[in-house]
């Protein structure tokens, strides 16, 4: 059995609205933080605000990690590097394809819409789009970004079911 290992971090795109709401929490929780000194009451809101900007930053800033250790995808969401969570592990012997998202190998699997889409990529398309899709045991169409070293390595162990076109 080897022991291949092979890990990629990739940084999600923040959506504008994300952004924008960050900073009109940070805004408004310094407001009524300045507020406070005249009026005591003000504190009540500025904590409030307080906490959601932090959680507005946990959710507005997110990483994802992928770990590839014998035959076994792990995907973790890192939020503002600070906090790890397990999202999936997905078996390379149970995926039905992954492919480039713009890949003539997913015309028979682009057909089903009942698939639930789960998106672990980078969040934006580039030129050229880096992104991939796999499509998972019937009913999951997962969107990855991985790097270069990762897809050779699983073209390597499942060659008929991973395509770099």
């Amino acid at each position: 059995m080897s022991d291949t290992y092979v890990e990629c971090l990739v940084q999600t795109k923040p959506s504008a609205l994300k952004k924008l709401l960050k900073i009109l929490l940070i805004v408004l929780t310094v407001f009524f933080a300045i507020i406070m000194f005249v009026i005591p009451l003000a504190f009540i809101p500025a904590v409030a605000l307080g906490v959601g900007a932090y959680f507005a930053n946990m959710f507005s800033d997110i990483e994802y990690e992928y770990l590839y250790l014998d035959k076994e995808i792990v995907i973790d969401k890192v939020m503002a590097k600070s906090k790890r969570k397990r999202v999936a592990t997905y078996s390379l012997d149970r995926i039905e394809v992954l492919a480039p998202i713009k890949s003539y190998h997913l015309d028979n699997f682009g057909r089903r819409d009942n698939a639930k889409v789960k998106d672990y990529s980078i969040g934006e398309e580039l030129q050229p789009d880096r992104r991939f899709v796999m499509y998972y045991e019937g009913g999951e169409k997962i969107l990855l970004s991985p790097s270069e070293e990762m897809i050779k390595v699983m073209r390597n162990v499942a060659p008929r079911k991973v395509f770099k076109d």
